[in-house]
């Protein structure tokens, strides 16, 4: 029953169960320290009651006269009822009782253990158990004129119980109790409906279940998934993760900076802006990561990282890529042949069989020129189809694209491969024919790749719309472009974003209504990178 009970309910009754017991222990401590200033209070009061009877003519008198022990057994008996003692005892030197609230126990020789020291001239309060309980005495020695000690008083009363105490207090303390109480009952339901709020309304098997089910999440994705706290220790660290990056055992609790100093997560912990996407090295494995700031009610409770080993991205987008420039392929040549065979079926049905002979000769060797060419000076067949593509794409869209005639890629930079270039020559041609678009009349386009021991330079150049100087210093902000449709303002980013992981640098040249011209230079080794650095 008590697991299928409310957190409110549970947390109420522990927390009243605290106050109750925490008012059970300060009782006994409070009872406590009543009765030892109880007995402080009393025996003081005793000691002043036999002093005060010590002193008077009637004792000193009495204790050496025997006919004026009546008188002294008058005056204690007096002194005892308006003092509230119990019992008032004047005993001589050989112990003998001379007063006494029971009158027979008058003459008789006194026992008590704690006597002893009254008959050597020593005051003291001291406390016996006896028949009526316990009783604190008070003893005094009787001096006579001269000095000499000539008896003792003993003056006790019996001490009050704790449930006597208690019942003395009882209003007040009924009191403190009742508001202890109610105080108790209105702030455990209050810190527990704050308990609850805090948790999102999940009672704690919910809250279980939850973290089960996350855990097993995470465990089960393929990207790797690293989570920190806001004191940059990891929170998760989930299994694709650790396969990517060579991690063993488990580091949850661990600081990230130990386990992995080039995450570039803590740096999340201050920043506003989400990182998408970004290829970055971390413990020497390549990777594509997204990292976002975690926040709860405005405020940083850590970061998160989700990333892929940039092989997969890599193949992943080589397929695609593959499949859309095939499809571009297919449709642009269609389109191209459709009218080179309306040509030359017009030249047939003309007559003029040998033009149209003449036309497809010439097509034909200008198609195997550019390939040759290509196959010759560019060493990989993914941008020498992406290279055909393009052309064949300008010519369709009336864009005369010229390729140099000096170009030439053997190798690729340290750190890069193919699909850096497709991606980065790729997206700068689409922004060259974008430029294009609505200009009328001549429309050029071009490329070139020079390449030594040392720098690689791509280049691309067009006689387009061109930018001001406001729009070229925005040209490579992810999500920024001068169309203002949804969905653009990515490729130049990416441009940019492999410029920079290779340590390349970026020169834009533009004027506005004649052209832009974009050269980007790699260096072909990480040496070269740091000396420059």
């Amino acid at each position: 029953m008590l697991q299928r009970m409310n957190i409110n309910w549970k947390i109420a009754f522990l927390s009243f169960g605290i106050v109750l017991f925490a008012l059970l222990i300060g009782g006994v401590v409070l009872l406590g320290g009543i009765l030892q200033l109880k007995e402080e209070e009393l025996g003081r009061r005793l000691l002043v009651t036999a002093r005060t009877v010590a002193q008077m003519p009637e004792v000193i008198g009495g204790i050496g006269d025997l006919s004026k022990r009546v008188d002294l057994q008058a005056a204690a008996e007096r002194t005892r009822i308006i003092n509230d003692a119990t019992y008032i005892v004047v005993m001589d030197m050989q112990r003998v009782r001379l007063s006494h609230p029971v009158e027979s126990n008058i003459g008789t020789v006194s026992e008590g253990a704690d006597e002893g020291a009254a008959f050597a001239e020593h005051t003291y309060v001291s406390k016996a158990k006896g028949e009526l309980g316990t009783a604190l005495r008070a003893f005094v020695p009787v001096m006579s004129e001269e000095h000499e000690q000539i008896g003792v008083v003993a003056v006790g009363r019996i001490m009050p119980t704790a449930g006597q105490v208690l019942l003395d207090m009882s209003g007040r303390a009924s009191v403190i109790v009742l508001l202890s109480l109610l105080f108790g009952i209105w702030g455990s339901w209050k810190l527990a409906r704050h308990i609850k709020e805090q948790m999102f309304k999940l009672e704690p098997h919910e809250i279980a279940r939850l973290l089960v089910e996350r855990n097993a999440t995470f465990h089960a994705m393929h990207e790797g998934v690293i989570s920190i706290d806001k004191d940059e220790r990891i929170a998760i660290f989930n299994d694709k993760a650790k396969q990517m990056l060579g991690i063993q055992g488990d580091v949850t609790g661990r600081s990230i900076r130990e386990v992995l100093p080039d995450t570039r997560l803590p740096e999340m912990l201050e920043s506003d802006e989400p990182v998408y996407h970004q290829e970055i090295v971390v413990g020497g494995k390549h990777i594509v990561s997204n990292r976002v700031r975690v926040k709860v009610e405005d405020k940083t409770v850590g970061a998160v990282a989700i990333f892929q080993d940039r092989t997969e991205t890599t193949r992943m987008a080589e397929e695609l890529t593959g499949v859309k420039a095939f499809v571009d392929a297919l449709r642009v040549q269609n389109h191209e042949y459709m009218n080179k065979l309306h040509t030359i079926g017009g030249l047939i049905q003309l007559g003029n069989k040998d033009k149209a002979l003449e036309y497809v000769f010439e097509i034909s060797e200008e198609r195997e020129e550019l390939i040759r060419f290509l196959s010759s000076r560019i060493q990989h067949d993914s941008l020498t189809g992406l290279l055909l593509g393009k052309i064949s794409r300008g010519r369709e869209l009336g864009i005369d694209v010229k390729l140099d005639r000096h170009s030439r890629l053997q190798r690729f930079p340290e750190g890069m491969d193919h699909h850096d270039f497709v991606v980065l020559l790729g997206n700068l041609l689409e922004n060259a024919f974008e430029a294009l678009g609505t200009k009328t009349g001549d429309k050029r386009v071009f490329i070139s790749l020079e390449q030594d021991d040392d720098i690689i330079s791509v280049l691309v150049e067009d006689n387009g719309c061109g930018m001001d100087e406001a729009v070229k210093s925005r040209i490579f902000e992810r999500g920024f472009s001068t169309k203002g449709s949804a969905g653009r303002g990515i490729g130049l980013h990416l441009v940019a974003g492999i410029a920079e992981r290779g340590g390349g640098t970026v020169r834009v040249d533009s004027v506005p209504r004649e052209g832009t011209t974009i050269i980007i230079t790699f260096p072909m080794s990480s040496d070269a990178v740091s000396d420059r650095n």
